[in-house]
């Protein structure tokens, strides 16, 4: 049980952000427990091929058959508008004895072969994991992702408003409590502690990747609550898309092909390749639809790999 006495009773003691890192560390989970998910299992099925080139050994040791991972790589966001950039960065930094500390409690009983050696550069081989697979199987999808945490942040202030902060909390997860100023935190691990929010406040940070509720297992970490975010079920729903024609009458042949084909990222070689188009029409076009708005991108390597957005979802006919 963890335990945070509020230092006030009204909202401005409590914040919530979202934490791109956080999301990335958690979804470790599923690599090792991808029932547990069944949710995602469309996420992990299309990034399947795209999970071979991990060090997925490195990764999977970053948590362990309690699903439990680092507290250094689940870092308390300051705001709903934290960088992936900069928290990698500063986990690239993270002190040799706190990176040790925070392995060992996950690992108690000795650290995996991956994790083992020089803390220095398993910290450098750690980042690089995470960044590459940021690259490879988040940063395509994180518009949605993220689209769905910030509707959940929202959401939890209208009932805040509504109802108050208790019925927020209860709303939150059912391992969740207000209790007389005090947030009761009931998790899956040993860690039993009480502190208090003064001079820090409690962060509330909506994710995709729990079942339930997690918090820092150290005492000595910044007060945060991470809970299952509302509308996870509805990420990875099958499209179901209108006729082409209507398409293909406001956007021309091209353009409603290529739409109608970025329901999974690809880079527009692929595209071009596929459609029967060359690689410099394509790029016109994309270039264009993303700019109205209608596309997003990331890049990949020495690839630019085109996702639709919300509103191209919703031109298409993806139920948002």
């Amino acid at each position: 049980m963890v335990e945070y006495e509020l230092a006030g009773t009204d909202v401005a003691d409590v914040r919530f952000a979202i934490s791109p890192l956080t999301e990335l560390t958690l979804s470790l989970r599923t690599f090792r427990e991808p029932g547990r998910y069944p949710v995602h299992l469309p996420w992990l099925r299309r990034t399947e091929q795209a999970r071979e080139r991990l060090d997925v050994p490195l990764l999977t040791a970053l948590t362990n058959e309690a699903l439990w991972t680092p507290d250094y790589l689940t870092p308390r966001p300051h705001s709903p508008l934290t960088r992936i950039d900069d928290e990698l960065e500063a986990a690239a930094g993270v002190p040799p004895h706190r990176l040790l500390d925070d392995l060992a409690a996950v690992h108690p009983r000795g650290l995996p072969a991956p994790l083992r050696g020089d803390p220095a550069q398993v910290r450098v081989r750690v980042a690089q994991a995470l960044r590459t697979y940021w690259d490879t199987c988040f940063a395509p999808w994180w518009p949605r992702m993220r689209a769905v945490l910030q509707a959940d942040v929202v959401h939890r202030g209208q009932v805040i408003g509504a109802y108050g902060l208790g019925a927020m909390f209860a709303g939150l997860s059912e391992r969740i409590r207000l209790e007389d100023g005090v947030v009761r935190v009931r998790l899956g691990s040993p860690a039993r502690f009480r502190r208090s929010t003064a001079g820090a406040g409690l962060t509330l940070v909506p994710t995709l990747f729990t079942r339930a509720a997690s918090a820092p297992i150290s005492p000595e970490e910044p007060p945060t609550i991470m809970y299952g975010a509302r509308g996870a079920g509805n990420l990875w729903q099958a499209e179901v898309q209108r006729a082409p024609g209507v398409l293909t009458d406001l956007l021309g042949a091209t353009r409603a092909g290529l739409l109608t084909a970025l329901g999974d990222p690809a880079s527009s070689s692929d595209l071009a390749g596929r459609l029967g188009v060359t690689v410099s029409a394509v790029n016109q076009h994309l270039r264009a639809m993303r700019a109205a708005g209608l596309l997003t991108s990331a890049r990949h390597g020495r690839s630019v790999l085109y996702l639709r957005s919300e509103l191209g979802d919703a031109l298409v006919g993806r139920p948002g």
